[in-house]
């Protein structure tokens, strides 16, 4: 019989190739932290706004395996290849997770940045992934999308 945690993420990774951002905001306990090398250290009101953000700009393919899970934490590695920017991005990522109640609790993607900024920015989104200020452009770039869409949102 299969995890209740695995069917948790198994049905994320769908919403995720179903572009369908309600369900998987859905999945995070309102007590949620999430992280990855553009989005550090989002809250579940944040993490929620993210995903719904992501997915309605653009559709993306999605390749899931090594799904595991248990009581209290579990992982998965993912590739989602998606457009960016007029570019095809694609994205090899893994995840570690946290869980409460049948909810994420942590949710912790790690990506290599310069690769992912390269695809997604051409020339200059290599140079920016190299040191640490110009990673920190990216996150704030990301950063200021996000208050925005939850500023329209709200």
């Amino acid at each position: 019989m299969e995890h209740p945690n695995v069917a948790l993420l198994t049905r994320f990774y769908a919403a995720l190739a179903a572009g369908d951002g309600t369900t998987m905001g859905a999945s995070y306990s309102d007590r949620a932290r999430f992280s990855d090398p553009l989005f550090p250290d989002l809250d579940a009101r944040e993490v929620r706004g993210m995903w719904s953000m992501l997915t309605a700009r653009a559709r993306a393919e999605v390749e899931v395996s090594e799904i595991v899970a248990d009581d209290s934490g579990g992982s998965a590695h993912w590739v989602a290849t998606y457009p960016f920017g007029g570019r095809t991005v694609r994205n090899d990522v893994r995840s570690r997770f946290t869980f409460t109640d049948g909810l994420i609790l942590t949710h912790r993607d790690e990506f290599d940045v310069r690769r992912w900024a390269t695809q997604a920015l051409g020339l200059k989104g290599r140079l920016l992934a190299i040191t640490p200020a110009g990673r920190r452009v990216l996150q704030q770039t990301g950063r200021q999308r996000l208050d925005k869409f939850l500023a329209a949102r709200d």
